[in-house]
């Protein structure tokens, strides 16, 4: 039943969602595949994180790092702020993270959120995911109420990770950061450091790797991983494929299997910040931890992953793309199967850090700019 709802839902969204209207000519660059075009939707959008498409000509949902989440309208306009959202710690890299909706969206309208939590000791806090119904109107989150908090709450503004992805079976997953808290990652008595799985209302599938293991959470899906600020579902394979920041240096990308050990901070490929070796480190593999299935040893810092498996646009198929902070740039990786096979730099002559990608379902490519004043931009491939 959960799988045929999310089929259902996922079909009446790819059916009956609108294109968002560009309030700009389109500028135009070159590329590998022919020439880029970016079209402004909406800016004046503080620390924008994350988006997610509303079926019909309703626009999309657009979260703001400080607390905010708002509609861009099919007409580009940008509405009020919602009412109805929890309290958020908008601190550091803290605040309102993902937004995702519910895979039967049509019928039960939950939208869930990720956002940083507070109330832990010493004003600390950690990567909390609620949900509430859109409200026929669209301007508030009818009774919100939280599923799932990362235990316990050691964040003073670090490694919340935060994106969640729903697979072919409805169940979530919820990648998690270590808080900078680097052994965390391999405590299997806490969440830091994970890839949880939960069903939708946060119960736990007794089929999750480690359930019924004395000492160790439930909720795990797969452990060892720094901070993932990217997760998507292979749309070939229905595999969950996440990716973290490394270090300095050592961004990777992983397919996140159940039960497995990605590693940090054991194995990477980064040193810390002050120069010196991560101390826990015993190399850039070890054994019996997965090793990554793609890494950076220079870090993009990656934020944001969408596959391209729309037909508007062919050449774009079989891409991976994912955003880059600290290089300002989105980044596309040609796939050969789950083989990355070569990597190309967009959107690098507009300065600006890329902190989200998604698929539209009309095919085009939507993007989020990280800044003050951030921008939703559209783009397209006119090819060769």
């Amino acid at each position: 039943m959960v799988r045929q709802a999310f089929l259902t839902g996922l079909a009446l969204a790819t059916l009956l969602v609108a294109p968002v209207a560009s309030s700009d000519p389109a500028r135009e660059y070159a590329s590998e595949r022919g020439l880029l075009s970016v079209a402004l939707v909406a800016a004046g959008l503080e620390h924008p994180w994350s988006l997610a498409f509303l079926p019909g000509e309703q626009g999309l949902l657009v979260t703001e790092r400080p607390g905010r989440l708002r509609i861009v309208g099919a007409d580009g306009a940008l509405s009020a702020p919602l009412m109805g959202l929890p309290a958020v710690y908008a601190q550091g890299q803290g605040g309102l993270l993902d937004v995702a909706l519910s895979p039967a969206f049509a019928n039960d309208r939950w939208v869930y959120l990720a956002y940083a939590e507070g109330g832990g000791a010493d004003g600390r806090a950690g990567t909390a995911v609620g949900r509430g119904r859109l409200s026929v109107d669209r301007a508030r989150l009818e009774g919100f109420s939280v599923i799932f908090r990362q235990e316990p709450k050691l964040s003073t503004g670090n490694h919340f990770g935060s994106r969640l992805v729903f697979d072919r079976d409805g169940h979530l997953f919820i990648t998690l950061g270590e808080h900078y808290q680097r052994p965390t990652a391999q405590d299997l008595g806490k969440l830091q450091g994970k890839v949880v799985r939960v069903y939708p209302d946060g119960s736990v599938p007794a089929d999750n790797p480690f359930v019924g293991q004395s000492g160790v959470r439930p909720e795990i899906w797969s452990y060892g991983h720094r901070n993932p600020q990217g997760a998507a579902l292979n749309p070939w394979t229905g595999k969950l494929w996440t990716h973290e920041h490394g270090p300095r240096g050592g961004d990777e990308i992983n397919i996140a299997q159940a039960g497995k050990n990605y590693g940090w901070p054991l194995a990477t490929h980064g040193i810390d910040y002050s120069l010196l070796p991560i101390p826990e480190a015993k190399g850039k593999t070890v054994a019996g931890t997965e090793p990554p299935h793609y890494v950076w040893e220079k870090s993009p810092a990656i934020s944001g992953m969408a596959f391209y498996a729309a037909e508007r646009f062919p050449d774009w198929q079989h891409s991976l793309f994912i955003g880059a902070l600290v290089e300002q740039a989105l980044i596309r990786l040609e796939l050969e199967g789950d083989r990355i096979v070569h990597e190309e730099r967009l959107l690098e002559e507009l300065d600006a850090r890329i902190r989200d990608v998604r698929q539209g379902p009309d095919g085009y490519l939507y993007v989020l700019t990280d800044e003050a004043d951030g921008q939703l931009l559209r783009l397209g491939l006119q090819p060769k």
